[in-house]
């Protein structure tokens, strides 16, 4: 199908909104939520469709069956969701051409609150009628994408035994920041990797390494201004720890709690357009993209994504603070 050049333009004005919604993210309740929406667009005279999600293994499915709709009446997709599901949504959404829309449901929403868009379902929805289109970079490791930030090592066990404490106690970040502190507390295992970025390769020991894409997170823990304003200038930054025991783990815990992470001596800090991460002794490896594991084939390969995201950002009016 061909569209015109004014598809995206017009579909963001004019256009229908077709929501995928996860009735699972964050602690909202999915009735509520759907009903706020619609009473925005409805007082907006925009028309709309919810493609819920009751199952997380149909996720890319629904994108797709929004994308098709989107395509097909020149409308938006809009995930509404977490960092997850916003992830998902837009690595299906990005090489269509279609306009994508977000109304943040998670517990973080870095994506979100970095492109000013409101955390309150209903004035996020409301800013979707006004909005306009933003490039957006994004990142992607072995072709996956990452909107916030991509990791492997001792990062992607934080996140998969912040799922356990959740399911046990909820969602919140009192939660997730005691999950964090047992994990640490477990935490033995060194990565040796050989990294190679612009023709130089180095090979370094560290429990984890951490590629970031939103500058936004990277601020509020602490990184130099030079690897922050890189990723608003077509770089990713990468986060290297050194190896360090117990003790200096829980240091630098703090110093990212305090926003000082960047300051702190055992952690280096580099940006980059292209980087490949070869783990010692292993084919396959566990890494996270914005909150969801996936085991991953070495090397890796750290990079901007060729295309980048159509994000309807909110009218100067509509936009919130970002913090």
């Amino acid at each position: 199908m061909s569209l015109p050049d004014a598809f995206p333009e017009y579909a963001a004005r004019h256009g229908p909104f077709f929501v995928v919604l996860n009735a699972g993210s964050g602690h909202h309740d999915s009735d509520k939520q759907q009903a706020l929406i619609a009473q925005a667009f409805k007082e907006g005279g925009r028309e709309f469709e919810f493609l819920l999600i009751d199952d997380p293994a149909r996720i890319n499915e629904v994108a797709r069956r929004a994308v098709e709709l989107a395509l097909s009446r020149q409308g938006v997709v809009v995930a509404a969701g977490g960092d997850g599901t916003i992830n998902a949504v837009a690595s299906v959404v990005i090489s269509s051409g279609c306009p994508f829309g977000v109304l943040p449901q998670g517990t973080f929403n870095y994506f979100g609150r970095a492109h000013a868009i409101p955390q309150d379902t209903l004035a996020s929805a409301r800013a979707l009628l006004g909005a306009r289109i933003e490039p957006v970079q994004a990142g992607q490791v072995n072709g996956r994408l990452f909107l916030v930030n991509a990791s492997l090592g001792l990062y992607p066990q934080l996140l998969e035994d912040r799922e356990v404490w959740k399911a046990q106690l909820g969602r919140s970040r009192l939660v997730a920041f005691l999950s964090g502190i047992a994990t640490l507390l477990q935490s033995r295992k060194q990565l040796h990797l050989q990294i190679e970025s612009a023709g130089k390769a180095v090979a370094l020991r560290t429990p984890t390494l951490f590629v970031g894409n939103n500058h936004l997170q990277l601020t509020r823990v602490g990184i130099n201004e030079q690897q922050t304003d890189a990723v608003e200038q077509g770089q990713l930054a990468a986060i290297v720890v050194r190896p360090i025991g117990t003790l200096a783990l829980f240091g630098l815990l703090m110093h990212g709690l305090l926003g000082q992470l960047g300051e702190a001596e055992n952690v280096d800090s580099f940006s980059f357009r292209r980087l490949t991460v070869t783990p010692r002794g292993v084919k396959r490896i566990k890494v996270a993209t914005d909150g969801e594991i996936a085991w991953m084939r070495t090397p890796l390969v750290f990079e901007i994504a060729p295309q980048p995201l159509l994000l309807l950002v909110p009218a100067p009016a509509d936009r919130a603070e970002v913090a």
